[in-house]
C-alpha cells in the first residue's frame, strides 16, 4: 500500500525536511510520488510517476522555496490502477469555488459508487473513485461553503461508507482544514516552538499519537480541531 504525509500549520512553513525523510520510504513505495501545497486559494501540485528517491520531479520539490500552511504529500505502491500520472495521488478537485487535494492509502474492493454529477476521474484507481463520491455528496448536502465543524460533521458520516469497502487510510484538504480518516494506522503530532530534535525516521525522536481505527480526525491552525 501507499504511505501518506499531511501537514496542517498556523503560519506558513517549510516541509522539505519532513518530505526528504518521508521521501526515503520509497524504495518500497516506487509506483509514484506527489505533493500539494496550498497558497491562499491556489494549490501548487507536483507529480511524477517515478520514485520519489528517483525523480527529477521530487529532487526539484526538495529544492524548492516552498512554504504553507496546508500541504498533502503521497508516495504510491500501487494496488489499483497502472502506474500513469493520472493515477498519481495526491488528486484535485474544485467545489464552492476551491480546491480540494485528496490522497488515500489503502484498498477498497468492489467499490463502485453511482457518480452522477460533475465529479468523474480520470484515472482508473478505487481513491480517485471514493474522492469524486466525496465530492459529489459533500455538494449534495450543502447548497453554499459551510464551516468547518459543519463539514467535519458531513464527512464524519461519508467517510466511514468508503471505509466499509476495505483499508481507507485518507487525507483530505481544502487549504482551511485538514481531515485524516484513519483504518489501519495513522499518527499525528502537534509540533510548537521550541522545537525538539527530529531526523530524517520521522517517528524516531518524536512522541506521534496513533489514531483508533475509524477515527477521523480535523486539523486546523496547526492544531486539532474540537467538532
Amino acid at each position: 500500500m501507499c504511505q501518506l504525509l499531511g501537514m496542517n500549520a498556523n503560519t506558513p512553513t517549510d516541509v522539505m525536511f519532513s518530505f526528504t525523510g518521508f521521501a526515503t520510504r520509497a524504495e518500497e513505495h516506487k509506483d509514484g510520488f506527489g505533493i500539494a501545497f496550498f497558497e491562499d486559494k491556489g494549490v501548487r501540485l507536483f507529480v511524477d510517476t517515478s520514485s520519489a528517491r528517483e525523480s527529477p520531479v521530487a529532487e526539484m520539490v526538495r529544492r524548492y522555496p516552498i512554504r504553507s500552511e496546508n500541504i498533502v504529500a503521497h508516495i504510491r505502491k500501487a494496488t489499483q490502477g497502472r502506474v500513469a500520472l493520472e493515477n498519481t495521488h495526491p488528486f484535485v478537485r474544485e467545489l464552492w469555488g476551491r480546491y480540494w487535494v485528496f490522497a488515500h492509502n489503502g484498498d477498497l474492493k468492489n467499490y463502485a459508487p453511482r457518480l452522477h454529477g460533475a465529479f468523474r476521474p480520470v484515472g482508473t484507481t478505487d481513491s480517485e473513485r471514493a474522492f469524486c463520491w466525496l465530492m459529489q455528496e459533500l455538494a449534495k448536502s450543502h447548497a453554499s461553503v459551510p464551516g468547518v465543524a459543519e463539514l467535519s460533521a458531513t464527512l464524519a458520516e461519508l467517510l466511514p461508507q468508503v471505509a466499509a469497502h476495505g483499508v481507507f487510510n485518507a487525507m483530505l484538504d481544502n487549504g482551511q482544514a485538514l481531515w485524516a480518516h484513519c483504518s489501519t494506522q495513522l499518527h499525528h503530532i502537534v509540533r510548537q516552538h521550541p522545537f525538539k530534535r527530529a531526523s530524517l525516521p520521522l517517528t524516531k525522536d518524536e512522541q506521534w499519537q496513533a489514531f483508533v481505527p475509524g477515527e477521523m480526525r480535523v486539523f486546523v491552525d496547526g492544531a486539532p480541531f474540537d467538532r
